[in-house]
């Protein structure tokens, strides 16, 4: 409770409110220079509630723009987590041997440039489903910041830690549990950080190619199609919000298991 109200605190609402006022400042100066084909603030908030009205509203033919996001979750959630527990082993794999860095990380050098959507089209011929060509996209694109981090994270073991399991006789499971994972927790959060958001980054531009129900075709079929900026502004909005969310939920994962570095 001490912390809830401390100077600290107070400055950081203050940081916060003084950067939204700028941007809404510079928003409100585009919407006046381009004769509001932009609309301004005052108006893309009139559309946000509309939008917010019902917002779990599941009928056939109209859905709320809870339901978009929770089938947008959804699918991230799917994507990441899969990505996760592939890149995560792997990357502990890459760290732990010479070899297995050596075969391993020209695999990733060429694949993880490619741009994420290039990988729905493969998506799309492997699945025959929209929807699981964008998880497909999620799940390639979140693999390369976990598996790298992790990687980072199991080869920068000190020495010293390495001779204490061997003077000590460690098991693999217990060279695994006490000193590998610990120590490359941190780089493993950091990898997964990067990755949630670039999960999210991806899934508005997989929903615009796949249509169905999500964010991305939000912004796509109501917005762009229905000729409404306004709601196209909306689904910005939103999806910085629960973007910036995601971010602070592993943000306190790092200063949670930050001990370890």
């Amino acid at each position: 409770m001490k912390q809830l109200f401390s100077v600290k605190t107070a400055m950081s609402v203050v940081y916060f409110l003084a950067g939204m006022i700028i941007m809404g400042g510079i928003w409100a100066l585009i919407a006046k220079l381009t004769k509001n084909e932009i609309p301004a603030p005052s108006a893309t908030w009139t559309v946000f509630k509309e939008v917010i009205q019902h917002p779990f509203q599941n009928d056939a033919d109209q859905k709320g723009i809870g339901t978009k996001l929770l089938s947008s979750l959804s699918r991230v959630s799917i994507g990441f987590g899969l990505g996760s527990l592939f890149a995560i082993p792997i990357g502990l794999i890459m760290g732990s041997s010479k070899i297995a860095m050596r075969v391993i990380n020209p695999m990733v050098q060429i694949l993880k440039p490619v741009s994420p959507l290039a990988w729905f089209p493969l998506g799309l011929a492997i699945f025959q489903d929209s929807p699981k060509a964008s998880i497909f996209m999620i799940f390639i694109c979140c693999l390369w910041p976990t598996l790298i981090n992790a990687a980072f994270g199991a080869s920068n073991i000190p020495q010293d830690h390495k001779n204490v399991s061997k003077a000590f006789g460690f098991s693999k499971w217990k060279y695994l549990t006490k000193i590998l994972l610990p120590f490359s927790l941190p780089h493993i959060i950091t990898g997964l950080r990067l990755s949630i958001g670039i999960a999210w980054m991806v899934i508005v531009a997989g929903e615009m190619l796949s249509g169905g129900i999500g964010l991305g075709n939000f912004v796509w079929e109501e917005g762009f199609n229905g000729g409404s900026v306004a709601k196209i502004l909306v689904a910005i909005i939103i999806i910085g919000v629960v973007g910036s969310l995601l971010d602070r939920c592993f943000t306190w994962l790092q200063q949670r298991f930050s001990y370890a570095v």
